[in-house]
């Protein structure tokens, strides 16, 4: 049974341009390293980790480009963290987009620099979670 995230791993070519780029954009340094080959911090409200690897260390037959799934992270305001990602060089990859009339559900997402897809997501259920559980 799925119980929750726990590591979402994205690959980069240039591993330390990646470092880089999302140390500015999450507003923290990684909190674990193993050199040349992963970093990883934790955020959000329950510490979920996101680690960016060595593209090198992909499995077989992994993609460049990007594609599949979307891994959503739940946001406070959409719009400016879109923004935001956009500044710093993501390029969009599905705009603003509500799903469902009245539901609260929006996402949109972007293509970082370095070819991975980041899914942003105002969820109603999560914000709901959140207010109950409170965060980590």
């Amino acid at each position: 049974m799925l119980r929750g995230l726990a590591t979402l791993t994205f690959y980069a070519d240039d591993l330390e341009a990646a470092k880089d780029w999302y140390t500015e954009f999450l507003g923290t340094a990684p909190y674990f390293t193993v050199a040349g080959g992963y970093y990883e911090w934790r955020i959000g409200d329950y510490q979920a980790e996101f680690g960016i690897v060595n593209r090198a260390y992909a499995p077989a037959g992994a993609h460049n480009e990007p594609g599949g799934a979307i891994a959503n992270w739940a946001v406070t305001d959409l719009e400016a963290t879109l923004n935001r990602l956009l500044e710093l060089g993501a390029t969009l990859y599905d705009p603003i987009t509500p799903r469902g009339e009245g539901t609260g559900f929006v996402t949109a997402s972007v293509v970082d620099p370095f070819g991975n897809v980041l899914g942003l997501m105002s969820n109603p259920h999560y914000a709901e979670i959140l207010a109950r559980t409170g965060p980590a």
